[in-house]
């Protein structure tokens, strides 16, 4: 199975305020930037081409304080999972959309291949450095958001190892946000 990030962080690296806050994603950057072409800077077409997800539960606890509605939902009708060894149940206002998974992650992507998906989204810092020690991540999608938080939670944590980025495709976007997308090599 393959398995993506796609996240944003500020331009030094952070996922979230110390406070575990994102809304400076929504402050950063030109608000008068013409975004018409790729409004979204390109989220749609990579939940287009996902059949699941797998998010830490920081991660699901965060989208689960925008309390979005049916139509604010991005993820569609995705298979999401939620790690967690200490909740058992998603809040209320995502039960039905994700599923809580407390074991081995390798375990879990096994099984969900075995199901016949075949694209995971990785998402939530700890998480995502998870499945990097485990060697599970194939491709990286950063969105460096044009701001200095100067402190917050990194995106990476501790690595077993130093990783490859490569074949680096960029794109930087009227609003002064600049994407990059890896492929990782554990070699």
């Amino acid at each position: 199975m393959k398995c993506s990030v796609y996240i944003a962080t500020s331009a030094d690296g952070y996922i979230a305020s110390p406070d575990g806050g994102v809304d400076w994603l929504h402050s950063a950057g030109k608000k008068d930037a013409d975004m018409s072409i790729n409004p979204d800077m390109g989220f749609a077409k990579f939940i287009n081409s996902i059949d699941c997800m797998i998010m830490g539960r920081k991660c699901m606890e965060v989208i689960s304080s925008f309390d979005l509605s049916a139509e604010q939902w991005p993820y569609g009708d995705i298979k999401i999972y939620a790690l967690s060894n200490s909740l058992t149940e998603p809040p209320t206002n995502l039960a039905g959309k994700v599923e809580m998974y407390a074991g081995d992650i390798e375990t879990l992507v096994n099984k969900l291949s075995a199901q016949g998906l075949k694209h995971a989204y990785i998402d939530g810092g700890a998480t995502i450095t998870s499945f990097i020690n485990l060697k599970l991540i194939n491709e990286m999608t950063i969105t460096r958001a044009p701001i200095l938080l100067g402190d917050g939670i990194p995106l990476f944590g501790k690595l077993n190892q130093g990783i490859m980025l490569e074949n680096a495709d960029s794109v930087t976007f009227p609003n002064d946000f600049i994407q990059v997308k890896y492929q990782v090599n554990y070699a």
